[in-house]
């Protein structure tokens, strides 16, 4: 018989009339929860969930405190719910009271705490000191990466690596008559990794060269779009300047970029180069002007240096991307707690990916400051979820088949457990894509669930540093702020360390609770914003970079 006490299955919240399991459990176990002693009827997989009592068709299913889902079938006590016997299911929203009253956390362990960040003029502190190089048009990605091929190593800016020398074992294999099952079996050895050139710019972290498939040809809205972007990232505390490479006559015009920089920041005094191809004449010329613009900058840029700054000055942004079953009660309450200590501070926290907000709407426009911030979210709810039905695709099919096979049934399920990482404060803001952070306190961002997408968007938004919280792994990350990775589980930690750089399976195993990850979560973000400790998608030069196209993407 097991016991709840033993950590095999949780019940997240006192309503809730399914029970999480912790670890392996085959049919016939016996749990005993409140007293009540219940059967499994099937094998349950670590993750995933078995009711307490036995459903009948249509019956509700809670988690979190919440409707997640409906039985689409008799389930019986102690059953396994799955995609074939529960169907997506969320309760309803409205216009409801404000509900902004929450017990803050205790902050006095990091109160007389700083970082030591890039001061801007307009306010702002940087985690890092980048130089952007960046096309308004698709047309210029191959210019972008010419220049990145010119300048990064020699500058000092990246080692040299690749599987050359891999390569070369696979062509002499081949040249000595190996046959294609022995090519396959063959042991490989690893290219040894180079030394890099002598960093001429100290104090620059680096130049960070984008490309996308955006700025014309596409509808008008999504240029804008892009250039609101854009603008996020050239305003962005963790950049010092940037130079633009334009083609002349696409719809994404440098005029557009330039009034979207100055609605971010009306004072912008960042060296920023805008070089038009169709003026300039030759591609060689754009080169040249570009080389030795982005040269000047960049002595300009290295005269900045590290300085102290309060923790009220960090901008985190929440992220999640290969979700498991674990997520909602460890990682994602963890980053939640961590939110709340901040907000306390007077920091800002961004929580985007909106199609992973249902079921959660009536909770967070509650908890909205005012009616015009809670109805804004509302509106942009609705409006999302119907574009997406109307080409058949609702937030109903957020889960990805990697979410599914690891607990996440529903988008109500996955969801509840996502919205863990805005922790407990009121709403301060809500943000329609490309919009800016402007206030202290939890800021909704309406992005996609895409992890790549959403994370770009946040960044855009202001955030100089990213919290990524995952379950099955993912090498996601950002070409301006540090993304630090957190596993759900110590599983993941262990066999994926090359990406993950934190664990909160420890939550899971009962060996610290979510207040002490937390502050041992914070202590590890303060080590990342004062540059002494590189996560992994910065060493793995992981520079993801996706606009959104304002269509359907979940």
């Amino acid at each position: 018989m097991v016991e709840e006490d033993k950590r095999t299955f949780l019940q997240i919240h006192h309503s809730d009339n399914v029970l999480v399991a912790l670890t392996d459990l085959p049919a016939g176990t016996v749990v005993e929860h409140e007293g009540k002693s219940i059967t499994l009827a099937n094998n349950v997989a670590g993750k995933h969930k078995f009711t307490i009592n036995a459903l009948a068709e249509g019956d509700e299913i809670h988690m979190y405190g919440v409707l997640v889902g409906k039985a689409s079938e008799p389930i019986v006590e102690g059953g396994v719910i799955t995609t074939e016997n529960v169907h997506h299911a969320a309760d309803g929203f409205k216009l409801g009271s404000r509900k902004t009253e929450w017990k803050r956390p205790d902050v006095s362990a990091f109160a007389n705490k700083t970082f030591m960040g890039y001061h801007r003029s307009d306010g702002s502190v940087g985690t890092a000191n980048y130089w952007l190089v960046i096309p308004l048009v698709f047309c210029e990605n191959r210019n972008i990466n010419t220049l990145k091929s010119a300048m990064l190593e020699k500058l000092g800016f990246a080692k040299p690596r690749g599987y050359e020398n891999e390569v070369d074992q696979l062509v002499s294999m081949l040249q000595t008559g190996k046959s294609v099952e022995e090519i396959l079996q063959a042991d490989l050895q690893m290219t040894p990794e180079g030394n890099a050139a002598k960093k001429i710019f100290a104090n620059v972290d680096g130049i960070k060269f984008l490309n996308h498939d955006m700025g014309c040809g596409g509808t008008r809205s999504d240029s804008d779009a892009l250039c609101g972007l854009l603008a996020g990232y050239i305003t962005h505390p963790n950049v010092a300047g940037a130079t633009v490479l334009s083609l002349g006559c696409q719809h994404a015009q440098a005029s557009i970029l330039q009034d979207e920089i100055k609605k971010r920041d009306p004072n912008f005094d960042k060296p920023l180069m805008i070089l038009e191809q169709q003026k300039l004449g030759t591609e060689s010329r754009l080169l040249h002007e570009a080389l030795k613009q982005t040269f000047a900058g960049l002595i300009q840029v290295n005269q900045q240096q590290r300085e102290p700054a309060p923790l009220s000055k960090l901008n985190i942004g929440l992220e999640c991307g290969g979700s498991d079953g674990f997520s909602g009660i460890s990682a994602n309450p963890v980053l939640g707690y961590l939110s709340d200590i901040l907000v306390s501070l007077g920091g800002s926290v961004v929580l985007a990916e909106f199609p992973e907000l249902c079921g959660v709407e009536q909770e967070l426009s509650d908890r909205c400051v005012d009616e015009p911030t809670a109805l804004k979210f509302m509106d942009l709810m609705r409006t999302y979820n119907a574009k997406a039905e109307a080409d058949g695709s609702g937030f109903y099919a957020n889960p990805s088949p990697g979410n599914i096979r690891d607990g996440l049934i529903t988008d109500a399920i996955k969801s509840a457990g996502a919205a863990k990482k805005g922790g407990s404060s009121p709403v301060a803001a809500v943000l329609d894509y490309p919009e800016k952070v402007t206030k202290p306190g939890l800021n909704l961002l309406c992005t996609p669930g895409s992890d790549v997408e959403s994370t770009t968007a946040v960044v855009g938004s202001g955030s100089n540093l990213v919290l990524f919280t995952t379950g099955l792994g993912t090498p996601t990350g950002n070409p301006i702020a540090p993304v630090v990775k957190v596993s759900t589980n110590t599983k993941l930690y262990n066999r994926m360390p090359d990406i993950i750089d934190f664990n909160c399976g420890t939550v899971i195993e009962g060996e610290e609770s979510i207040e002490q990850s937390a502050h041992r979560m914070l202590d590890y973000v303060i080590s990342v914003a004062n540059g002494e400790v590189k996560p992994k998608a910065v060493q793995l030069g992981q520079d993801d970079f996706i606009p959104w196209k304002r269509g359907v993407s979940l």
